[in-house]
């Protein structure tokens, strides 16, 4: 950060975002339910410092050179940050995504300077196959434009920028005398939570991390996949960071219950974000119910609702 507060990089603006107590929708006698929310990023969303993390440390190594084409498939956030991180960059990008997802992430993708790809999906559904398709996709695009692919699926470097959510979290309930008792949230790459919780981890009272999917595809409880509308999580695999060891549980919510609950955050505790975040607060309900009073359970809202105005999730 530069002097008076004024920042050198639209970049530096990734991070540093609130973690708030929910007041309204935690049972009595449960665990005390802590939200970091990460609507507050550039683009909206958590995505924003794996994108960073991903692209700076690919110029590091050498793998990026200006002028080089970045190609990734996305579900609308991790397209809409490295579009932002790209365009501050100077780098060229090319999405490929689906009908599948949120019509104003792929506007945002567009709008940050990113060559946007559709598949076509099954109805509006996101389901295992899709992902495949979109990653043929991508593969052509490699070939044709010898493009850099992000492979945020496989690419560790993710770790690193969401370490420091992990760190921003132990920050702030340390200092008020605190310690996390849980952390649970949607896997998609699985970047976030297996980043996040390395660096929960680090202090010294355990911490259980759970991993979350939808009912109705509970590849990670119950080893298959199947059809959801719950965008940025549950790809159809089990994804390749969530390595063994690096979370404690696996639980399913139901999506119904999570698209109700969204919709209750924003008008009981103005929270206002996406299903996948509901999701995550489900998860977090749930545990704070089994530790009980005097416990912390720490889960993040991914994004902005404002990602989600154009469907149906405020409709209802």
């Amino acid at each position: 950060m530069g002097e008076h507060g004024i920042l050198s990089s639209p970049l530096d603006a990734i991070g540093g975002t609130p973690l708030v107590q929910l007041r309204r929708l935690v049972p009595p006698r449960a665990a005390r339910v802590l939200v970091k929310l990460e609507g507050g990023n550039p683009t909206g969303s958590y995505k924003d410092r794996m994108a960073r993390a991903i692209v700076e440390a690919a110029e590091r190594r050498g793998d990026l050179r200006p002028g080089r084409r970045l190609v990734e498939y996305s579900g609308g956030s991790t397209g809409s940050s490295l579009a932002f991180v790209c365009a501050v960059k100077g780098y060229a990008l090319s999405i490929v995504s689906s009908d599948a997802f949120a019509k104003e992430k792929l506007d945002t993708m567009r709008a940050l300077g990113a060559e946007v790809t559709l598949v076509d999906s099954d109805g509006g559904r996101i389901t295992p196959d899709l992902f495949v398709r979109m990653r043929e996709e991508v593969e052509r695009i490699v070939e044709r434009e010898d493009a850099w692919w992000v492979d945020q699926f496989h690419n560790a470097d993710a770790l690193t920028g969401y370490a420091a959510l992990g760190r921003e979290i132990l920050e702030a309930v340390g200092a008020s005398g605190g310690r996390v008792d849980a952390f649970c949230a949607g896997v998609g790459t699985a970047g976030m939570l297996v980043g996040a919780a390395g660096a929960l981890r680090r202090q010294s009272a355990p911490v259980r991390v759970v991993a979350l999917e939808p009912t109705t595809s509970p590849m990670l409880t119950e080893g298959r996949a199947g059809p959801h509308r719950v965008e940025g999580i549950a790809t159809g695999i089990v994804p390749p960071l969530l390595a063994p060891g690096t979370y404690d549980a696996a639980a399913t919510v139901d999506e119904a219950e999570a698209r109700a609950l969204a919709r209750r955050l924003a008008r009981e505790e103005g929270v206002f974000a996406g299903t996948s975040s509901a999701v995550n607060v489900a998860g977090a309900l749930r545990l704070a119910e089994r530790i009980g009073e005097g416990g912390t359970v720490v889960t993040v809202a991914t994004d902005s609702g404002l990602k989600y105005l154009a469907g149906d999730l405020y409709r209802a």
